[in-house]
Parts: structure tokens; sequence; C-alpha cells
């Protein structure tokens, strides 16, 4: 092997890495209006130049850091009981919306894409917090027998806490293990 060949790459990789580390902590510190490209590349110890190689604006950067963050906190292992699952679930729903560093920037970006239609096409890309929900939604809709597809019973999931969280309700008052048994019951009705 020659000296020196493949070693970029990996720097690289190091630095997009540390982009994505950089930019929620930054947002929460800052604000999604005082975010910049700039100050995401120094609080990630990169040239501005090696942000922009990946990402066009501080929305594709945030919301890809969403994305991977969101995938690892909002995996919740099936246990076989899907009223159970369903109750972690919402756990880690609220966990994330209300508490994540990765979840104040996805509602950053919610926020953002009321009146920034490129954002709004960003989050319309990819329903992250849907795809997180598929495993235990199918999982609960097979124990109840529910004609309700996947996305529909998604929505039914999701929507309270998100609603809760989003209009400043915050998370304290979100009785999750309420909400998991009337989402069980509605599955379960004809």
């Amino acid at each position: 092997m020659v000296e020196g060949i493949g070693r970029g790459r990996p720097r690289s990789e190091s630095a997009r890495a540390a982009v994505l580390h950089a930019v929620d902590d930054l947002l929460v510190e800052v604000g999604y209006a005082a975010l910049t490209m700039k100050g995401i590349a120094e609080r990630a110890g990169v040239g501005r130049q090696t942000v922009y190689r990946w990402w066009s604006n501080k929305a594709e950067v945030l919301y890809e850091a969403s994305v991977l963050d969101a995938r690892h906190e909002l995996a919740v292992p099936l246990s076989g009981d899907a009223r159970t699952d369903v109750e972690a679930y919402l756990n880690a729903l609220v966990g994330f919306l209300a508490r994540s560093h990765a979840g104040a920037a996805y509602r950053a970006l919610i926020g953002e894409a009321q009146h920034d239609p490129d954002v709004a096409l960003l989050l319309a890309s990819r329903d992250i917090i849907g795809e997180s929900a598929t495993q235990t939604v199918d999982a609960a809709r097979a124990a109840c027998g529910s004609a309700l597809s996947t996305q529909q019973a998604a929505a039914l999931l999701i929507g309270p806490p998100f609603f809760l969280i989003l209009s400043g309700h915050g998370a304290d008052g979100i009785d999750t293990k309420a909400l998991a048994d009337q989402f069980m019951q509605v599955l379960g009705s004809p």
C-alpha cells in the first residue's frame, strides 16, 4: 500500500461525524435562528468547506443528525407483549421529543418547516418518527387484529405526545400508561 492512500477518507468521515455530533448541541445553546454553517464548523473543529462538502444548509445538517440519533433513541426492542411495547415506545418518544438534543433539533426543524418550504420538503422526505414506530405499531395491530393501516395506527400512537410537547404543554403531564391503554383499546375496537 502506498503511504497516504486511503488516509483522507477516514479523516473526512471523522470530520463528518464531528459535525453531526456538534450540530444539535450547538442548536440547544444558540437556537435555530442563530445557528450558522460557520458556527457548526467551528464547534466541530473543521473548516466550513468540510461542512459544505456534505450539506448545503444548516437544516440539512440538523436533519441528518436528528435522523441518526432518532434511530438509536427510538429503537425499542419488542418484548412479546404488545401493550408493554407500546408504553415503552411512548416513553422513548416522549424522552426524544422533550429531553433529547436530537429531539430539540427535530422540533426546531418542524417549526422552521412552517414557513420554509425547503425545510418542509426535507422533513417530508422521510418520516423518522413514523418509521421508528412501525415495528411496535405492527406488533400491536397484529395482537389486536386491527384493520387500521400501519400509518393510521402510527398517527394515533404518536399524535397525542407529539401534540402536547410541540404545543408547549411539556412532557411532565403525559401519562404514557394511559395513552398505551387507550391506543390498545382503539386498535381492538371493531
